[in-house]
């Protein structure tokens, strides 16, 4: 199979007259460019956020690989929950294609979510797949950093995206020890 047709066997449909909540971990929480009727917080358990995407477009090039982040395996991740009606679901999951599914490297799952209420709901999301050659499993902070450092790609320097998401993790009050740690040594190298 081509990775072009892996993309397209990875779409999410969703069923007519439904609505569609979305799980977003990453640049999703604050800037989901789709329509939204709803936003709560979400803690999804089995899963936790990580740099484990090799980025050659969006925040790096094939000859600097930069990284984004993915959710992998084991732990559990806070992020947000947005509900989309149903006059709006295809829509979004057509924009949440075109925007996640680049290449094959994301796995679009129906996962459940905690809400602050202690209710599960079901939710769209992307896991990362661990087969995919862009999958850059589990790295230690210091491989991080540097495949951080210096990669550019089309959405801009690639420190500047663990910035940003660690500013709005904080703003959102969102603790997330990892990322913060990446983001002091990156600024102690600075």
């Amino acid at each position: 199979m081509t990775e072009a047709e892996m993309i397209e066997n990875r779409r999410y449909r969703p069923k007519p007259g439904e609505e569609l909540r979305v799980f977003a971990y990453g640049s999703l929480m604050w800037r989901p460019d789709f329509p939204f009727i709803d936003l709560q917080p979400a803690v999804l358990y089995g899963y936790h956020r990580a740099f484990c995407i090799t980025s050659t477009h969006y925040r790096g090039s094939v000859e600097h690989p930069g990284l984004v982040l993915g959710l992998d395996r084991g732990g559990q991740c806070q992020g947000r929950v947005y509900r989309v009606a149903p006059e709006d679901a295809e829509t979004a999951a057509d924009y949440l294609h075109r925007r996640e599914m680049i290449t094959g490297v994301y796995i679009p799952r129906l996962l459940k979510v905690r809400l602050p209420d202690g209710v599960d709901v079901t939710a769209l999301s992307f896991i990362a797949d661990r087969q995919h050659p862009q999958y850059a499993g589990k790295l230690s902070p210091e491989d991080v950093v540097a495949r951080i450092r210096d990669a550019v790609g089309i959405a801009g320097r690639n420190i500047d995206y663990l910035r940003n998401t660690v500013q709005h993790l904080d703003q959102m009050g969102i603790g997330d020890c990892s990322l913060h740690r990446i983001l002091r040594l990156l600024e102690a190298q600075s």
